[in-house]
């Protein structure tokens, strides 16, 4: 059964930071592109980075928006996605969720995670 489970969200103030994971499992992790995407309330999901998989894996790719300012990684010994968010600002609000890549059907998506960047 296929399951993403995020977490590390949180209420931070602008400029801070939040390390997100994403816990994988019922598929090849190691195989795929991982991608996380985010929600903001009234908005359509979309992309915020990527990384790919399988042989000669490990290339990111970043939405203009967070370029500079987040990292995402992966462990594929722990089926596992994480993305470091740093110089967060107020327009980052949103749930984040981790699934595949954007070049694949999407798998069930998990809980996601809120994050909140507030002073």
């Amino acid at each position: 059964q296929v399951q993403f489970v995020e977490s590390g969200g949180g209420l931070v103030q602008p400029g801070g930071s939040l390390r997100l994971s994403c816990a994988a499992s019922g598929f090849s992790f190691s195989a795929y592109t991982m991608a996380w995407y985010r929600q903001a309330p009234g908005k359509q999901r979309e992309l915020v980075a990527s990384i790919t998989g399988g042989w000669g894996g490990g290339n990111t790719n970043y939405a203009d928006f967070v370029k500079g300012r987040f990292a995402i990684a992966r462990d594929n010994a722990k089926n596992t996605a994480v993305l470091q968010m740093n110089n967060l600002q107020p327009e980052d609000t949103a749930v984040y969720y981790c699934n595949l890549g954007s070049g694949y059907s999407p798998l069930a998506w998990g809980q996601g995670t809120q994050v909140t960047v507030s002073s």
